[in-house]
């Protein structure tokens, strides 16, 4: 666990200055600095284009973390890594000319009330090649246990530049319309570094030989880019959906609650990056018992930190919501499910990574496949019904019967679950400090009892995590913080 620990500390303090400056963008500079039908639109084209971004790399990310350690011939890692650069590329001129062909066809899909993002629509493709490429080449890095430089580009790279972008606005150096152009450009020259960077610390000399197992690769990658896609619907299509059934502004209110409530998969985020490839690495190698510790520990520790995470955010969104525009309302129960949503992921621990890199993930495709199926039908029936809150509810029903599945066929093929007593506990915990401290303000400026009741919450929390010893890891980081 050292690698994992020393890595994934540092992906937490980057993850963490991510989320920082891209909660600055959402909360507050693109509410104040650009109208919302246009700070709608730009959610809409960013979501748009994470539902085609892992259709275009064809699961690749996943299969070059799953297959890249079992070569151990330069010969055949040249092949694999050729392969892995050709796949996306082919599938990207094929959606292209899908794309032209039927390029009116889509226009009309965007309804005359939201002709503003009709000039624009190109711009998703764009912007998934970008994406697709950028998660190739940080899966590239991930295969030689480099993740840091790869999430910094991820979570700060952009979020820094967009942040710039709009100053640039709110002191007309450039147009909203600029600003979208210039939003693209970044994503791709965020793909090029990592490039450059990837490239650095593996080099490949490009053959057009297949490896010698490249029917399992490319059925792998068949059936990871379905579940990537499934993985990714059930984040961003309700957002699309809005789109569809309510007026583009919308958009904008529902993201910025749910991006509020993301902020408990950080911890998640950062460990993944390391925990994945590691995950591969003991399956290839048949090590079970030290899977199974992984595995119980990664889900442990996870839920307590996003736990706390989940008591910040929800006992200090009242606060927050009165420092924001008053157009952008408080949606309480979209953060609620939405935060529920993305906990429940985090107690997964490294879950998806044992059922990728495992030969049962054709069972997760077919399950993620209904349920992307049923995400699709809650979220007409409830945006319909309830409004804006109704995909919130769609997504949570979604996102709780495929990580249940996932658990179960984890259960069931290898013997091994996170539960234990320490998961209740925690579990306990967390709910009586939402009940203890979301009525409980104090009268000062929003900010300030943001902060005070963050230390507050924080200080208790831990007491109570460090006294119980619910984690021997985080008693152990905790010690050797008091210690230096």
């Amino acid at each position: 666990m050292g690698v994992v620990v020393n890595q994934s500390i540092k992906n937490v303090i980057i993850t963490c200055l991510g989320f920082g400056v891209g909660a600055v963008n959402t909360l507050f500079l693109f509410t104040n600095f650009m109208d919302e039908k246009y700070y709608g639109m730009i959610t809409y084209l960013i979501s748009a284009s994470n539902l085609i971004w892992p259709l275009m790399a064809f699961g690749v990310h996943n299969t070059l973390i799953k297959f890249f350690s079992s070569y151990i011939n330069k010969d055949q890692q040249d092949r694999f890594l050729s392969q892995m650069l050709l796949l996306p590329f082919f599938i990207a001129i094929f959606l292209g000319l899908l794309g032209i062909l039927f390029y009116n066809t889509i226009l009309n899909f965007v309804s005359d009330e939201d002709a503003i993002a009709k000039p624009y629509i190109w711009t998703i493709f764009v912007l998934a090649i970008a994406m697709s490429y950028f998660e190739v080449f940080f899966a590239w890095c991930k295969v030689k246990l480099k993740s840091v430089f790869g999430n910094l580009m991820k979570e700060l790279f952009v979020r820094v530049l967009t942040f710039i972008l709009l100053f640039f606005v709110y002191y007309q150096v450039i147009s909203v319309e600029q600003f979208i152009y210039a939003l693209i450009t970044v994503y791709v020259l965020r793909m090029l570094i990592m490039m450059f960077y990837a490239l650095s610390l593996h080099s490949v000399t490009f053959k057009l030989a297949l490896p010698n197992n490249y029917i399992s690769v490319l059925k792998y990658s068949f059936l990871i880019l379905i579940a990537g896609s499934v993985a990714s619907m059930l984040i961003d299509l309700d957002k699309v959906m809005i789109k569809q059934f309510l007026a583009i502004e919308n958009v904008a209110k529902y993201g910025i609650c749910a991006y509020i409530a993301s902020v408990i998969i950080i911890p998640s985020r950062a460990m993944h990056q390391i925990t994945y490839p590691l995950t591969a690495k003991l399956i290839n190698e048949r090590t079970y018992d030290q899977l199974r510790e992984l595995y119980k520990k990664s889900s442990l520790n996870l839920l307590i930190i996003s736990g706390l995470l989940f008591i910040l955010i929800i006992c200090n969104v009242t606060a927050l919501f009165n420092v924001i525009p008053d157009n952008y309302e408080l949606l309480i129960w979209v953060i609620i499910l939405i935060g529920s949503s993305k906990l429940f992921d985090n107690f997964l621990g490294n879950n998806n990574s044992i059922l990728y890199n495992s030969d049962h993930y054709r069972l997760v495709l077919y399950i993620g496949v209904g349920m992307a199926l049923l995400s699709f039908v809650l979220n007409i029936v409830c945006i319909r019904q309830f409004g804006i809150t109704g995909a919130a509810i769609a997504t949570f029903i979604a996102v709780f019967c495929y990580n249940v599945a996932k658990l179960l066929i984890v259960k069931s093929k290898f013997k091994m679950h996170p539960f234990s007593n320490h998961t209740f506990f925690t579990a306990f915990i967390i709910i009586a400090f939402v009940f203890a401290f979301y009525f409980w303000e104090f009268h000062f400026h929003p900010i300030i009892n943001i902060i005070l009741k963050s230390i507050l919450i924080g200080i208790t929390y831990g007491f109570v995590v460090y006294v119980t010893k619910m984690s021997t890891d985080l008693n152990k980081l905790i010690n050797n913080i008091f210690k230096r």
